[in-house]
């Protein structure tokens, strides 16, 4: 059986049983939060828990490193979304120990790209277009930097309201402990 067979059956079956009816919410985060954190399969079920989150109470953005490559990208397009359009008023940047994105090689990646298949012809097209694979795919050295990085395109970006806290946490992948990095209050704060 494919894993989209599998997919189907066990909706389906959820679907009939009425599974979903203790998810029912709506679109707007019961606890006025936008999270953005790793891709990481180790957190879809433990960052809520350890941060005490149902379905509903917050907005989670994820992506690779919960790194803000642009500030007019996608993933910051929906923190602006969550705080103008949902009413969330704090954002938490979560990264983790142990995160794919520490010291990430772009060298390395563009090499797995040809050896699945990407051709010489589209990555030169992309350099003479501009996309620097270098710039574009890099990491960071440690998660903290990533964290910290993020933050700041957040707390710089023209269009997040000033009162807005901007917090950053480093959680453990295997026991869900949270590490303070940034409280967003005290930045508010220090601001004054």
């Amino acid at each position: 059986m494919s894993t989209i067979s599998e997919v189907m059956d066990y909706n389906k079956e959820f679907v009939e049983s009425r599974r979903y009816e203790k998810y029912l919410t709506d679109k707007f985060p019961d606890k006025k939060m936008v999270i953005l954190t790793c891709m990481d399969t180790r957190l879809v079920q433990l960052l809520p828990k350890a941060l005490n989150l149902r379905n509903g109470d917050a907005k989670i953005i994820k992506n690779a490193g919960a790194i803000l490559t642009q500030p007019f990208g996608s993933a910051m397009r929906s923190i602006l979304i969550a705080i103008h359009e949902m009413g969330a008023c704090e954002v938490l940047v979560v990264g983790h120990h142990g995160c794919g994105m520490t010291q990430l090689d772009p060298h390395s990646l563009v090499e797995k790209f040809k050896a699945n298949g990407i051709s010489e012809v589209v990555l030169e097209t992309l350099e003479n277009s501009g996309i620097r694979m270098e710039r574009f795919l890099k990491g960071f050295d440690k998660v903290e930097e990533g964290i910290l990085h993020s933050i700041d395109m957040i707390r710089r970006h023209p269009l997040v309201p000033r009162n807005i806290p901007v917090h950053g946490f480093i959680i453990d992948p295997e026991t869900g402990k949270l590490e303070l990095i940034m409280d967003g209050y005290e930045a508010l704060e220090a601001q004054k």
